[in-house]
C-alpha cells in the first residue's frame, strides 16, 4: 500500500498542534496539544479519531522541550496503532509563519530551505524560530522522511506589487525586507476555494473577500483565486482591530509614545501587540464575553464592539473598490465562525453594496460551510469553517506525491 497518511505539524514557541490526517478521504486519525512545554506543569491532550468510541486522553507533568513534546505527541499515536514508524505515513507537514518573498509554495525542507526560514527570523521573530525547532525535532524523528513547509504568508504573494509596498524609500525598504507580507495564507486559500465550491462554481471564476476572525484577525481580496490584497503588513499587527492588536495606527503613534511618554521601543510592541485591540478598548478579548456585556449597557464594551466593526466595514468597502466585482463575503474563524451579531452588525446598511443577511440564516449554528444570505441578494454571504491544518495536509501530501521519488537532505 503506498503511504496515504500526512502528519501535520504547528510549533509554537510553547506549544505543540498535531493532527494525523488520512489523505484518501482526508479523514482526521488523530489530534493533540501538547502545551506549556518547559514548565511544571505540561499538559498533553490527545483526541483519537472522532466516531472510534475512544475518549480524549491527557497528561500532565513536565515536558522539557519540543523533542520531548513530540516523542509524547508520538507515543500517544503509537497507543492508538499510528505510530510515526508506520510506512503509510507519506510526510509531515509544517506551518511556518513566514517564507518572505522567496517560497511562494510549499517547499520539501533541505538544509538550503531550513537556512532561509532561518535567515526570516528578523521579520518574524516570534514565529520562525519556534516552526525551525519543530521541524529540526521532526527530522530528527524521522530524519528518512520528507518534512514539507507550508508558509503562512505563500498565498499572498500574488499581490501585485502596487499593493505588497509601503510608500518609503525603495532602497531602505529593500535592504531591511520592508513590505507588506499578510498572514493566515492557509485559511485564506483554503476558505476562498470552499466558497467558490459553495457556489457551485471554479475559484478562477469568482471573486471573494474573505475575513479570518479569530483573536487574531485579517481581511484578503480574492480574485480569481489569487490574493490581490491583504489586511495584514510587514507583521500581523497591521489591519483589523483584533483581541489584543491594535491593527492600524497612525506610525506617529509609536514617535509620540516615545518622546511624550518615554516608552521604550519594547514597551510600545507589548502595548500594540498585546494591550491594544479588544482587550485594550474594553479589557476582555472574548466576543462572546463583550456581546454579553453590550447587552447589559455596558459603554466601554459598546464602544469596543462599535470600533471592531467599523473597520471591518471598511475594510470590507476598500476591498469591493479593489476587486471592483464581488461575488462572495465570506466570515471564517473563531468569531467569524460563530457570532451572529458580528456578521449582522458587519454588513448592517450596506444593502447598496449588494450585500445583506438573513436573521434567520444567520442565527443557524453549524459546522457546515453555509449561505447567510437572502435569495434576492446580489452577492452571497457565507460561513466558512476554515481548516488549516487539512489545507497544510493537503498541499504536503500535493508536493510529495508530484515526483516519484523526494529526496530528503539532512
Amino acid at each position: 500500500m503506498e503511504p496515504h497518511r500526512v502528519l501535520v505539524l504547528n510549533s509554537g514557541s510553547s506549544s505543540v498542534k498535531y493532527q494525523l490526517l488520512d489523505m484518501r478521504d482526508r479523514s482526521r486519525l488523530a489530534s493533540g496539544l501538547v502545551e506549556r512545554i518547559g514548565e511544571e506543569t505540561s499538559r498533553l491532550v490527545h483526541t483519537p479519531a472522532a466516531g472510534g468510541g475512544a475518549e480524549p486522553r491527557e497528561r500532565t507533568g513536565r515536558i522539557a522541550d519540543h523533542t520531548a513534546a513530540l516523542e509524547a505527541a508520538a507515543e500517544e499515536l503509537a497507543a492508538d496503532g499510528l505510530g510515526l514508524d508506520s510506512p503509510e505515513l507519506a510526510a509531515i507537514g509544517h506551518r511556518v509563519v513566514h517564507g518572505g518573498l522567496r517560497f511562494s509554495e510549499p517547499a520539501v525542507v533541505t538544509d538550503e530551505v531550513l537556512q532561509e526560514i532561518e535567515r526570516l527570523v528578523p521579520v518574524a521573530p516570534l514565529h520562525n524560530p519556534a516552526n525551525i525547532t519543530g521541524i529540526r525535532t521532526a527530522r530528527s524523528l524521522r530524519p528518512d522522511l520528507p518534512q514539507v513547509a507550508v508558509f503562512d504568508t505563500a498565498f499572498h504573494t500574488t499581490m501585485p506589487e502596487y499593493a505588497a509596498r509601503y510608500a518609503i524609500d525603495v532602497e531602505t525598504a529593500d535592504a531591511h525586507r520592508i513590505r507588506r507580507y499578510g498572514f493566515h495564507g492557509t485559511s485564506h486559500a483554503y476558505v476562498s476555494r470552499r466558497t467558490a465550491e459553495l457556489l457551485g462554481r471554479a475559484p478562477e471564476d469568482v471573486n471573494v473577500i474573505v475575513l479570518h476572525l479569530g483573536n487574531g484577525a485579517s481581511a484578503s481580496a480574492v480574485a480569481g483565486g489569487r490574493c490581490v490584497e491583504t489586511s495584514m503588513g510587514l507583521t500581523p499587527l497591521e489591519g483589523l482591530v483584533m483581541g489584543t492588536r491594535s491593527g492600524d495606527v497612525d506610525p506617529a503613534v509609536t514617535f509620540h509614545l516615545r518622546r511624550v511618554a518615554g516608552m521604550s521601543t519594547d514597551e510600545i510592541d507589548v502595548l500594540l501587540n498585546k494591550r491594544s485591540g479588544l482587550v485594550g478598548l474594553c479589557g476582555d478579548n472574548d466576543m462572546r464575553e463583550i456581546r454579553r456585556r453590550v447587552d447589559e449597557g455596558d459603554e466601554r464594551a459598546k464602544l469596543a464592539f462599535d470600533v471592531y466593526i467599523h473597520r471591518l466595514r471598511k475594510y470590507i468597502g476598500a476591498y469591493a473598490a479593489v476587486l471592483g466585482r464581488v461575488d462572495a463575503l465570506v466570515f471564517t474563524a473563531g468569531v467569524g465562525e460563530n457570532s451572529a451579531p458580528v456578521r449582522e452588525a458587519a454588513v448592517a446598511g450596506l444593502e447598496e453594496f449588494g450585500l445583506a443577511v438573513d436573521a434567520g440564516l444567520n442565527a443557524v449554528r453549524s459546522a457546515e460551510p453555509r449561505l447567510i444570505s437572502p435569495d434576492r441578494a446580489r452577492v452571497a454571504v457565507a460561513v466558512v469553517p476554515t481548516d488549516e491544518e487539512l489545507e497544510i495536509a493537503v498541499q504536503t501530501f500535493a508536493l510529495v506525491g508530484a515526483s516519484d521519488a523526494v529526496e530528503v537532505h539532512n
